[in-house]
């Protein structure tokens, strides 16, 4: 597993056809041809297993002097999920799994329910005008029975017939919030005519109960209008180019997650900690990922701990960075902006933001934050483009942890052999 792992072959059936044509594979298997799926029920069994690779692999390079933590540096990387709409669905048994279980049910649902489809609503209540009208005579038939009984308070609410929304479409765009946007109008317009035509809460329950009804009809009625709205945006208006929004649609791709994060020491570009996070940006998980750093080290038995942390400026988090400095005395050098930023950000500016970029700015600090590409940013290049790994192959959270700290292993391993070759040589 080792083996493939390091030269990029992850695939079960893969590993089974180079286990007959590939003499190095042949030789590590001692000729033994393992079938694809022995292969994977080996890897789901001793999942836990083959994660804990990871740190044996680190302690060989430790004990080869690879592993020198003063300076760590902390990145991630995007990589494709495992969750491909179409892949999931064209496995034949799930297919046939869920057509005989709706099978089932239609035929138990036949029997109790005839040709009806068992969940309907009275007649009268399943359009907007019926509920109107249902909601009005129940008001009546309150508002009478109050009268009757002596009742001052009488709720004279009614619903309105369909209440017209009006959609600002550039304000609603120029705030950048997609089909949000147009929800968050009609919820607007909506509280903004509670508020010009509140309703008294009734002393009855019944007459609340009729009340809540109608709010949520008036909710239903926002949402409704709302989708219909941006429908209509969709299909008929224009981005900024000029070009139809309902035309030219990129193809649906797997969702990029999760990400894998690693730490990487200074001395032999080795990585210290790998892990995996579904969060969508870096903002939180500078001090998880340190946490991780200090555990791998302390496992391995080396004593020597980070006195630097780098990190880009999309792991700027100054609760972490407290958190780091102060519990675990490392410092942090994160850059408040983004390489493509000129000027400071809004409101960055002054306090701890003035006084990192004076740091960095400084021959110290800005020699030590130099080092983070150099060390960092090679680990994914060559994982990407030379391994051409770009994508998780198994699914689930555990599985994913377990494939990734497999790659970073086998990455290390790799260096390690580099080292020993370079040794001998020497």
């Amino acid at each position: 597993m080792l083996y493939a792992y390091a030269r990029g072959v992850r695939s079960a059936r893969k590993i089974e056809r180079a286990c007959e044509e590939d003499v190095a594979f042949k030789t590590i298997a001692m000729l033994e041809r393992p079938d694809h799926a022995t292969i994977a029920r080996f890897v789901e069994r001793h999942e836990a297993a083959l994660a804990g690779l990871f740190g044996q692999v680190l302690e060989l390079c430790a004990r080869a002097g690879l592993v020198r933590p003063g300076v760590v540096a902390i990145d991630g990387t995007r990589m494709a999920g495992n969750a491909s709409r179409e892949s999931t669905l064209r496995f034949d048994e799930i297919a046939g799994e869920i057509l005989a279980e709706a099978k089932a049910i239609d035929e138990a649902e036949d029997e109790l329910y005839g040709e009806a489809r068992g969940d309907e609503l009275p007649e009268q209540l399943r359009t907007r005008e019926g509920r109107a009208e249902f909601f009005r005579r129940a008001h009546e038939q309150a508002a009478s029975e109050e009268r009757a009984g002596g009742e001052t308070e009488v709720s004279e609410s009614v619903a309105d017939p369909q209440v017209a929304y009006e959609f600002d479409t550039e304000r609603i765009v120029a705030r950048t919030q997609g089909r949000e946007g147009w929800s968050r109008e009609a919820r607007r317009q909506l509280e903004q005519r509670r508020w010009e035509q509140p309703d008294h809460v009734p002393r009855s329950r019944d007459a609340r109960l009729l009340l809540a009804a109608q709010r949520l009809e008036d909710e239903r009625d926002a949402v409704v209008a709302a989708n219909q709205a941006y429908e209509h945006y969709r299909a008929t208006g224009r981005d900024t180019t000029g070009r139809r929004l309902g035309r030219n649609r990129s193809q649906w791709v797997a969702p990029a997650v999760p990400d894998g994060v690693v730490s990487v020491s200074d001395e032999g570009k080795i990585v210290v900690a790998a892990e995996i996070t579904n969060t969508p940006g870096d903002f939180s998980n500078l001090d998880p990922m340190i946490c991780a750093t200090l555990a791998e080290l302390e496992r391995v038995g080396i004593a020597d701990r980070p006195q630097v942390a780098l990190a880009d400026a999309q792991y700027w988090n100054e609760q972490h960075i407290d958190e780091v400095v102060a519990y675990k005395h490392i410092e942090v050098l994160v850059r408040p902006d983004s390489s493509g930023r000129k000027v400071p950000r809004p409101g960055w500016t002054g306090g701890r933001y003035s006084w990192m970029r004076t740091v960095l700015a400084a021959g110290q600090g800005k020699g030590l934050y130099r080092k983070r590409m150099q060390m960092i940013e090679p680990v994914f290049a060559h994982t990407k483009h030379n391994r051409l790994i770009t994508r998780f192959h198994r699914r689930g959270r555990a599985a994913v942890r377990t494939e990734w700290r497999l790659l970073m292993a086998t990455h290390n391993l790799t260096k390690l052999h580099r080292n020993q070759l370079a040794t001998i040589g020497a």
